[in-house]
């Protein structure tokens, strides 16, 4: 009865609160575009970070109707919990049930903090050293190609460096937000989970920004019915209505929306044709995977594009459609100046670096070893970012935007 009525006015409060601030001003173009200038575009400024907590709410108030949290009476825990500084500005979207605990009881040890310093350490060298430094060749690349020059293996490199800066960008955050959270006694669930070794896209969607992949699943697929409807009609159904949202969930712009549908054909073709079980070699397995990346790498073009037609021109640049060259001084001189990123990226991405450390970490004796090697590398890691920093290197933010 009123518990109801309350959750739904809760939810409707702060969707309007999210369509106000991130998409008004996008219906009101779209609006203008098809029946002229009639509405005058607003001055509304985006809050950092709204789509973290207005969906953070919404889970609090969902799992309080469900029974699967307790009512907290404190409104000052709830505010913390809402509004927590590690992880405010761009997630990982925490649910109330993982610190509902620690909000009241928690203890910070030195263990604790000192994986919260080193996981915080991590996240700032992956954003400052590996991501900025991608920045600036997949903007280029995208600059060039708005002026209609750009090469094949431009295009190509851009599109690589995008996708390696926006993992590194956004895994930096989360690494960020994990680690200042330790700091302080506070356990969050893990974010992303090394998703370009994925096999499929839908396994992709499993380890990519997994605490927006679960937050959809908990309180859309599942509450649709998920998988097990009893007709494919109704599993289709269910993916289009999560993939439109993921989609809109990133951003006000045609492009999120095309870049969500893309995943919701190729997920939607997985899961009804059961595609990645049919394999049964490791070759073919493999093959599907390099596929599911080139599906990745081309979703990110999209995704990184201001509009539809540049997406489309960069595209068709990677593949020499745009009468472009294979090769042009760009690319080599952008290749000769970054290739020591582009390896530590790529071995980072397929979990070379974690394999070390855990093998390491199995071996009693080398650990007492090489202790002090460790703290070598975090320290020069540390100097080295901040060395960038104060050098006034390129860092644009981008999960900032959601």
């Amino acid at each position: 009865g009123n518990a109801k009525v309350w959750l739904v006015l809760a939810v409707i409060f702060n969707l309007l609160i999210l369509f106000i601030f991130k998409y008004l001003n996008f219906a009101i173009s779209n609006i203008d575009r098809i029946f002229g200038d009639i509405i005058p575009q607003t001055n509304i400024v985006l809050p950092i970070g709204i789509s973290f907590f207005t969906f953070q709410a919404m889970s609090y108030v969902v799992d309080v109707y469900r029974g699967t949290v307790r009512v907290q009476k404190n409104p000052f825990y709830v505010a913390l919990y809402i509004s927590f500084f590690p992880q405010l500005i761009a997630g990982p979207i925490v649910r109330y049930s993982t610190i509902e605990k620690q909000i009241k009881e928690r203890y910070v040890t030195f263990d604790d903090f000192s994986e919260g310093v080193r996981r915080f350490l991590i996240g700032l060298s992956k954003k400052v050293i590996l991501a900025n430094n991608f920045a600036v060749i997949a903007d280029q690349a995208f600059a060039t190609s708005d002026g209609g020059n750009l090469s094949v293996a431009f295009a190509w490199l851009g599109s690589i460096a995008y996708s390696l800066q926006i993992f590194f960008d956004f895994s930096a955050y989360s690494d960020m937000a994990i680690g200042l959270g330790r700091m302080f006694g506070f356990h969050f669930l893990e974010n992303f989970d090394y998703p370009y070794i994925s096999r499929s896209a839908s396994e992709f969607w499993r380890r990519w920004h997994i605490s927006l992949g679960v937050w959809f699943r908990d309180y859309v697929y599942i509450p649709l019915g998920g998988s097990r409807v009893k007709n494919k009609a109704l599993l289709v159904r269910n993916l289009f209505v999560v993939w439109l949202l993921t989609g809109v969930w990133h951003g006000a712009n045609w492009t999120f929306i095309f870049w969500g549908l893309g995943y919701f054909i190729l997920i939607t073709v997985e899961k009804v044709f059961d595609i990645p079980g049919r394999f049964k070699n490791s070759f073919a397995r493999i093959a599907y995977g390099v596929f599911t990346f080139l599906c990745v790498n081309t979703g990110w073009v999209l995704f990184r594009a201001d509009s539809i037609s540049q997406a489309g021109n960069y595209l068709k640049a990677m593949i020499g459609l745009n009468g472009n060259g294979l090769l042009d001084n760009l690319a080599t001189q952008y290749f000769c100046e970054n290739w020591i990123f582009f390896i530590v990226g790529i071995l980072y991405s397929v979990r070379l670096f974690k394999y070390m450390r855990e093998r390491i970490e199995d071996n009693r004796k080398l650990v007492g070893k090489i202790e002090w090697l460790g703290m070598f590398v975090y320290l020069s890691l540390f100097v080295l970012s901040v060395s960038y920093l104060v050098m006034g290197a390129y860092n644009p933010f981008i999960y900032f935007n959601f």
